[in-house]
This record gives structure tokens, sequence and C-alpha cells, in this order.
């Protein structure tokens, strides 16, 4: 067994899969600037949450490679590893919206399955001779442990997988995949799973930025069944911390959960969200409620989710920096201060996407 003997005055090759996305691009720019020996090469297909304008104040580092290509194609990957002598590998390209997946469960299985499995056998060969100071770091979701059903449990990492959508299906299936490559040919991996993350350069079919964009334009704010679904959330700067952590000082073949401890009731946050938009806007306190429009649930609604940090904090000293109401307040600034790129990214296919799935009931 490997132990992970990456410091940071090691010079690294680093590969981080979906570096233009939310999570991704926050990570891209905490890792370009903190290490600046290191070369930091940011594989992204440009789907539809992946956007170039999201990194657009590290683009020109001379230690940052931006590589267009979709992380099924395995001789693409297979070259990448072994022209840019990649040795570390940040994986966060995925398929990510639960009700794309009920839409289309197919394009998840592809890419969050297969696409893993490349990233997977491509550094398996590339490494295979010399594992010592690799790391296969996979970054997973909370959503693969299912619901909990009671208002105190918490996941930890230990938790059985009890997936209920195609989309925590398919990343229940990546960790598996992750695992047994490290089980059987010693791959040196970790995962993390996280709760909900929230914050800027976030496409906005994610709760948060959508209901921001909705309140400024006086738009409904879609609300599935009471509203009555719990979910934890963590501010994604905080989640980027956390990821250049273990990846540096995490052990070989563990799991750490990412949470907030910051459990919030649907119905509860949009209520907060309304109030500190309509302060922003210079509007009455809660005038926007009347905005709040209940639609269908979703199939397979997980009732509660919520994210026990404990390992990760006391073996690695992590902890959240910000106040969830400082960080919903600097978010709400950053989308309403940002309108040409909500503008930029909310338009023609989106559009078409959001009016199908949020009819009214």
């Amino acid at each position: 067994m490997y132990e992970n003997n990456i410091t940071n005055k090691t010079m690294r090759h680093i590969l981080i899969t979906g570096g233009a996305g939310f999570i991704g691009s926050h990570l891209i720019r905490l890792m370009v600037n903190k290490y600046p020996e290191y070369s930091i090469v940011n594989l992204d297909k440009l789907t539809y949450a992946g956007n170039l304008s999201n990194l657009k104040d590290i683009e020109n580092k001379k230690n940052y490679t931006f590589i267009k290509g979709d992380i099924c194609d395995f001789e693409l990957v297979r070259s990448i590893f072994s022209e840019m002598n990649i040795d570390g590998v940040m994986h966060l390209a995925a398929e990510s919206h639960v009700d794309r997946s009920i839409k289309d469960p197919f394009s998840f299985a592809q890419t969050n399955v297969m696409g893993t499995l490349s990233l997977l056998q491509a550094a398996k060969l590339a490494w295979e001779n010399n594992f010592e100071n690799k790391l296969f770091y996979h970054v997973s979701t909370d959503e693969v442990y299912g619901s909990l059903n009671d208002s105190i449990s918490l996941f930890k990492e230990t938790s059985r997988y009890e997936p209920h959508s195609p989309y925590s299906a398919s990343k229940a299936a990546s960790d598996h995949f992750v695992r047994a490559y490290h089980d059987t040919y010693g791959l040196p991996i970790i995962i993390s799973n996280c709760s909900n993350n929230y914050g800027s350069y976030q496409f906005p079919e994610k709760l948060i930025p959508l209901l921001i964009n909705n309140i400024r334009h006086n738009q409904p704010l879609p609300v599935y069944g009471k509203g009555e679904n719990i979910r934890d959330w963590l501010y994604v700067e905080d989640h980027a911390a956390a990821i250049d952590l273990i990846f540096h000082k995490g052990k070989v073949g563990e799991t750490y959960n990412i949470g907030g401890f910051n459990e919030w009731r649907n119905i509860d946050l949009v209520k907060l969200i309304i109030k500190i938009v309509d302060k922003e806007l210079g509007r009455e306190d809660g005038s926007s409620e009347k905005l709040i429009t209940y639609v269908t649930d979703r199939a397979g609604h997980d009732l509660r989710y919520a994210i026990d940090s404990t390992k990760l904090q006391t073996e690695l000293g992590w902890s959240p920096s910000v106040q969830f109401e400082d960080g919903l307040t600097k978010t709400v600034r950053w989308y309403l201060s940002n309108q040409e790129w909500l503008d930029s990214v909310t338009s023609g296919d989106y559009r078409r996407y959001y009016d199908e799935m949020y009819r009214q009931s």
C-alpha cells in the first residue's frame, strides 16, 4: 500500500476533469493560484454546464492548460496522461442534475460510469509500473447514500449505498469502480462525497441561482411538492479547499464526507433567499413571496440528506469557513452583479428545458 506522500513543494502534473463547471472552476482557480509550481490540466467537454468564461481570470496563467474533450474518449485520455505526464487526477466531470437524469438516464450512465472507467483504466496503464506519489481522487455526492428518514441521523463514510435516482445510481456505480481499481490493481485512490454546493458560477438549473434569477425578473419560484425536503448546504469555496486538503493530506484508499452541518428545508431556504434578494434590490421585505409556485414533486425525491464531516474535521483539520447567511448573501450579490453571465447561460436550450421541467401542477 502506497502512502499519500504528496507535498506542496513537489512538482505535480494534475489532470482536473470538469474544470469548466461549477465546482471544477473554483477548484481550478484555487489550484492554479495556490500552486504555481504545479502544471494544472483542465479536461472539459464544455456541455451545457461547462463554461470557459468561469475561468477568464486564470486562463492565461503559465501553469494552466485547457483541453476540450470527452472523458469517454479513452484514446484522448490516454494521450493526455502520456503527453502531459499526469501523476494526479481530480475527477469532477459528471452529469449532475437529478431532473435531467430522470429524462435521460443513458447519458448519465455513459458519462458518470463509462467516463470514470476510461479515466481509471488510463491511470492504471500510465502508472502501473510505479504507483508511488500518484493519486486518483474521485469527487462524488451524498446522494449515493439515499435518503435519511429521520431528523437526527447523518450520512457517515460507512453508510450503506441506497441510490434512488438515475443520477445517484450512476455516481454510486462510479464510486464502486474507483474502489474496485484500488482493491484489484492497487491504484492509489481517494473518494469524497459532498453535500449540496452553492456559490458563484453555478448553472442556474440548480435551486439557488434559479431562485435568485427568477426573483430578479419577477418570475415564478418553482418549489417541488410542499417544499419539505431537507438539504445540507456547503459553500463551494469551502468544498474546493477541502478537496485540496484531502488530495495532499488524505489517506490512500479512504473516503471522506464533506458537508456544511447546515440543514435547511427547501421552503425555508426559498424564503431566506427572497428576504436577501428583496433587500439587495430595494424591494419591500418578503414582497417576492407571492412568486412561490408549488410544482409536481420529482419522482423518487429523497426527503433528507445530511453529511457527517467529523472524520474530515478530526483527521485533517478541515471545517467550513463561511457562515451560511454570509455565504448566501455573497452568492446573491454575485449573481445580481453578473447578469450578463446569467443571460448568456439561460437562453436557447436552457429556456426550453426549464419550461418543460417546471410546469405547474
